[in-house]
């Protein structure tokens, strides 16, 4: 019993883009994250980046999880630290006027405290 000989394989177009991509949904996810979890979303979005650089396609998803992780992330910082800044000059002032003062009522810029 002899088989055929099978022709040349037909051709196949090449799949139609979908506008989906290597990395997109991880993007988006990244995205979301860096809102709530600055750095955890940012390093998902450079994942996601770097998928998708292999595949040959961009991914805006993941740049902009890279970008408002960080800059979210900065801008936490700094508003941590002068937030602190704060509230450690405000304590201090406060032990500094109730020295020896304890359970005394004493007023700092129009506020009325207690002493500890």
């Amino acid at each position: 019993m002899t088989i055929p000989e099978a022709g040349p394989a037909p051709y196949l177009p090449p799949p139609a883009q979908s506008g989906d991509y290597p990395g997109k949904t991880m993007g988006l996810v990244g995205l979301i994250l860096a809102i709530f979890f600055n750095i955890i979303g940012a390093i998902v979005g450079i994942v996601a980046l770097r998928r998708s650089k292999r595949a040959g396609a961009k991914n805006p998803l993941a740049v902009a999880a890279i970008i408002v992780g960080f800059a979210l992330f900065v801008i936490l910082a700094i508003i941590g630290i002068v937030g602190g800044i704060a509230f450690f000059t405000l304590t201090t002032e406060v032990l500094q006027q109730c020295d020896g003062l304890s359970g005394q009522e004493i007023i700092i810029e129009g506020t009325p405290l207690v002493c500890p």
